[in-house]
């Protein structure tokens, strides 16, 4: 069976706080109001994945939370991998390779510029940024997390808060 990569870049953080370690950065009013908008719309297409993994940083968190609260999931089974934080796409490959085969459809949530790096290196996309919020599912012709490569992918979705894409 095909493997599907659903790809969070966090919402848009608060800059308030002078002096704060960017790890715990939280989430601004944007990026509270885009996250759960832009869980609906993945909703409303069915693309609900099976395990979600997010960077343990606040702002990736917190938005992987509101992604799981409007999916009906539990917060509490997000999976935090340290690594995906400031992870270039070499980093975030081997976080892929090791996924659970039992799982065919997986999203995981981080930062750029790693998550842009990484949809241009796995698939056929030339994408430039994915703003804050934004979402990116790419689809794999393969049963096996650990054959995920550079151009193994297909471009599925492309979606962020300002494209207009009110499904």
């Amino acid at each position: 069976m095909s493997k599907q990569l659903i790809l969070v870049r966090h919402g848009k953080s608060d800059w308030a706080v002078n002096g704060m370690a960017d790890f715990d950065r939280p989430l601004n009013h944007r990026g509270h109001k885009n996250a759960p908008e832009m869980a609906e719309r993945l909703l409303k297409r069915r693309l609900l994945p099976q395990q979600l993994i997010s960077s343990p940083a606040k702002r990736a968190l917190s938005t992987a939370q509101h992604f799981a609260e409007s999916w009906g999931q539990k917060k509490s089974e997000i999976q935090k991998q340290e690594s995906i934080y400031e992870a270039n796409p070499a980093a975030l490959l081997r976080i892929i390779n090791q996924m659970n085969n039992d799982y065919h459809r997986i999203a995981l949530f981080g930062h750029n510029p790693g998550l842009t790096d990484l949809v241009n290196y796995l698939s056929d996309a030339h994408i430039y940024n994915i703003p804050t919020a934004g979402v990116v599912v790419i689809d794999f012709q393969l049963d096996d997390w650990a054959m995920v490569s550079q151009h193994t992918g297909d471009l599925f979705l492309f979606d962020f808060p300002k494209s207009g894409d009110k499904i």
